[in-house]
């Protein structure tokens, strides 16, 4: 069996309460009684992009479980890649793609940012670089691909305008990879379950935030935004016949 926790959206923003939720999740995962096989977080890290956001999410992120980060609309490339990854200036224009290879699955990670706007859109360099991965992998192992932006509408008018547009792209090159088992993404601060070119697509909740729906909603200016409800996280489950199973966990947060 293996297991990826999934979390997304934590908006540090250098105040309490960001943080604070976040801790709570990262805490929640280092008491299990167990090891995952990974923990993804699924974009917009930093509520500014500032260097001081993401150094205080190289604090908060640290995990005993392997971890990936990808960026989201709220991001910077250049500053995500020098603080979080580690790398320098070179190519920090380009998307941050990344793959992780475990014991009887991949994880690959796509940067469906977009510098300078809020909605998502996978460059031509990253669909060659995901087919390439695709392609190495055997067809026995399961793939599960992850970026920020949902490439479908989730009936939420305030996400639906900024998700990930191009998707037909993406589309087409999922038919030519049968082991690709399933689509991860955030952005939408809501846990939700769809699917997308014939596979589950499925929706981490928000850390800093939920997501109101349409039909939630009162008048006023931040009507989507709720504020009230506690921090979640998704698990993604892999049993031994290839079948995809996500659990939702909500997790107490301090504030």
């Amino acid at each position: 069996m293996i297991v990826i926790a999934h979390l997304s959206d934590i908006h540090l923003d250098g105040g309490p309460r960001a943080a604070d939720r976040t801790r709570a999740v990262m805490e929640y995962l280092e008491a299990l009684p167990h090891d995952l096989d990974a923990v993804l977080v699924s974009g917009d890290i930093a509520d500014h992009g500032a260097a001081d956001e993401y150094e205080e999410a190289a604090e908060l992120l640290r995990s005993r479980h392997p971890l990936v980060v990808c960026p989201g609309n709220h991001d910077e490339r250049a500053v995500f890649r020098k603080v979080l990854l580690g790398e320098g200036d070179a190519a920090s224009a380009a998307p941050v793609d990344q793959v992780v290879r475990g014991d009887g699955f991949v994880l690959a990670v796509c940067d469906s940012s977009v510098p300078g706007a809020d909605r998502g859109f996978l460059e031509d360099a990253t669909l060659v670089w995901l087919d390439g991965v695709l392609a190495a992998t055997p067809r026995e192992t399961p793939v599960l691909v992850a970026f920020h932006h949902p490439p479908v509408p989730l009936h939420t008018p305030y996400v639906d305008g900024i998700r990930q547009f191009g998707e037909e792209r993406l589309a087409a090159l999922v038919e030519r990879h049968p082991h690709l088992t399933a689509f991860l993404c955030g952005h939408a601060h809501t846990a939700a379950a769809t699917t997308f070119a014939g596979r589950p697509l499925l929706v981490a909740p928000g850390v800093v935030s939920a997501l109101r729906l349409p039909w939630e909603r009162q008048a006023g200016p931040d009507h989507h935004v709720h504020l009230d409800e506690p921090p979640a996280v998704a698990f993604h489950v892999l049993g031994e016949d290839g079948r995809l199973t996500t659990h939702y966990r909500v997790v107490a947060a301090r504030r």
